[in-house]
C-alpha cells in the first residue's frame, strides 16, 4: 500500500494541483499585496512576531511546550521517536512551533542504516519548497541552505515515505498550509509600535515633550545661529532619561509651556492590551493564561487552562501524530501515536466525571464499560 496517496493506482483519477504551490510562494516570498506597515515575508514576521513580541513567543511556547510534555501513548517504537532528541533538538515541540508560525511542519526520517528508522528530524519550513509532478502532486522536496540544495525524494526504493509534510489548511494553496503568524502580523505591528513609543516616552522623563515659546514683546524671532544654540543645549543637557527632574534656567524671552496627554495618546495602553489579545487569539492561546488585562472569558485559570488542552493542544497533537503514524506504519507496520488524555493532570476532573456517569449506568455490563472508558 502506498501512503499519502501517491502512486496508489488512482493516478489517473486524481485532480491537477497547482504547480509549485503558487499562493503560499508569493506570500512567503513577500511578493502578496502590501497589508500595512509590517513584514509581509516570513523571515521578517518571525523577527517581529516570534523574535521581537513576548506575547507571541510565549503563545507558541505555551502551546508547543504543552505538547512536548504531555504523555504519548502507542506503538512503543514510535513513542520512542517522537520522545527522542536528534541533534537537541526536541522533536514534537519543534514540529509545533513550526506548524503554529509556518504552517507547514516537514519531518524527516533518517534511516538507521539497518533498513529501520533511527530518528525523526523537523526541518526548518522556510528551506523546504514543494517538487511537484506534472500534475502538481508532490514527488520530492528541496531543502536549501544557502548555496546548497539537498533533494529529498517524497519516498525511498521501497515505496515508504522519507519526509513526512505535516500542514495546516491553506484555502487558496495546494501545497502549503498557512500559518498563525500571518494572521497576527498587523496585530504584532500594532504593539511592537505601541512598546517603541512607550520607549520612547520613557526615555523623554517619562512625560510628552512640551515647547519652548519664545516671547520677547517686540515680536522678534530667533536667529538660526540662536536656534541651533538652543537646540544643542537642550539636547545635551535635559533631553533623555538621564536628565529626567533637572530644571530649566530660561532666560531671552523663552518660557516653557509643557503639553498635556491627549484622549488619543491615553488610549495607547488600552490599544496594547487589545492587540495583545489579538496575538493570543490567532495562536489559540487564552489571553487570561499570558496575564492580559481585561479578559474576563474564563471563571478563573483551571478552566481557562482546560480550554488551551482542548482548543489548542490536543487537536495540535492529534494533527502532528496522526500524520507521524501514518508516515512510521510502512516502515514499522501498523503504528498508533496519541496523547494519553487519562495521565493529562489539566483534564482530569474532566475524566473523573465521565467515570461517574459510566459507573452509574447499571444497564451496562463490565465490559461495556471499560470499553467506553478506553480499557480492552
Amino acid at each position: 500500500m502506498k501512503w499519502f496517496g501517491r502512486r496508489s493506482g488512482r493516478d489517473g483519477s486524481r485532480p491537477v494541483l497547482a504547480r509549485g504551490g503558487a499562493g503560499a510562494v508569493a506570500w512567503r516570498e513577500g511578493a502578496g499585496p502590501a497589508a500595512g506597515q509590517w513584514p509581509q515575508d516570513y523571515a521578517g514576521q518571525l523577527r517581529e512576531g516570534y523574535i521581537g513580541n513576548a506575547v507571541a513567543q510565549r503563545a507558541v511556547r505555551t502551546v508547543a511546550e504543552g505538547l512536548a510534555a504531555a504523555p504519548i501513548g502507542g506503538t512503543p517504537a514510535a513513542v520512542a521517536l517522537v520522545g527522542a532528541r536528534s541533534a537537541g533538538q526536541e522533536f514534537l515541540e519543534t514540529a509545533a512551533a513550526h506548524l503554529l508560525l509556518h504552517g507547514n511542519a516537514y519531518v524527516q526520517v533518517i534511516e538507521d542504516g539497518a533498513g529501520g528508522v533511527g530518528e525523526l528530524y523537523a526541518l526548518r519550513p522556510e528551506r523546504v519548497s514543494v517538487e511537484a509532478d506534472g500534475s502538481g502532486w508532490p514527488v520530492a522536496y528541496r531543502y536549501r541552505v544557502g548555496e546548497r540544495v539537498t533533494r529529498i525524494a517524497a519516498e525511498d526504493g521501497a515505496g515508504r515515505p522519507a519526509l513526512i509534510h505535516i500542514r495546516a489548511f491553506h484555502p487558496a494553496d495546494d501545497h502549503y498550509g498557512l500559518g498563525c503568524l500571518s494572521a497576527a502580523a498587523g496585530a504584532v505591528a500594532v504593539h511592537n509600535a505601541a512598546a517603541r513609543w512607550n520607549k520612547a516616552l520613557l526615555d523623554n522623563a517619562a512625560r510628552p515633550s512640551g515647547a519652548l515659546v519664545h516671547d520677547p514683546g517686540d515680536g522678534g524671532v530667533l536667529s538660526a545661529d540662536q536656534y541651533a544654540r538652543l537646540r544643542a543645549e537642550i539636547d545635551d543637557s535635559f533631553a533623555g532619561a538621564p536628565n529626567a527632574g533637572r530644571p530649566m534656567l530660561l532666560d531671552g524671552g523663552l518660557k516653557w509651556q509643557a503639553m498635556s496627554l491627549s484622549p488619543a495618546d491615553m488610549d495607547f495602553v488600552g490599544l496594547k492590551a487589545q492587540a495583545a489579545r489579538e496575538i493570543a487569539l490567532a495562536f489559540g492561546v487564552p489571553p487570561m493564561l499570558l496575564g492580559l488585562p481585561g479578559d474576563n472569558a474564563y471563571a478563573n485559570y483551571r478552566e481557562a487552562n482546560r480550554a488551551l488542552w482542548r482548543q489548542a493542544i490536543v487537536p495540535m497533537g492529534e494533527r502532528i501524530l496522526g500524520a507521524v503514524a501514518q508516515g512510521l506504519s510502512p516502515w514499522l507496520g501498523e503504528v498508533s501515536l496519541a496523547i494519553d488524555l487519562n495521565r493529562v493532570p489539566v483534564l482530569a476532573e474532566e475524566r473523573e466525571r465521565l467515570w461517574r456517569q459510566v459507573a452509574a449506568a447499571n444497564f451496562l455490563s463490565d465490559a461495556e464499560k471499560r470499553g467506553m472508558l478506553g480499557f480492552d
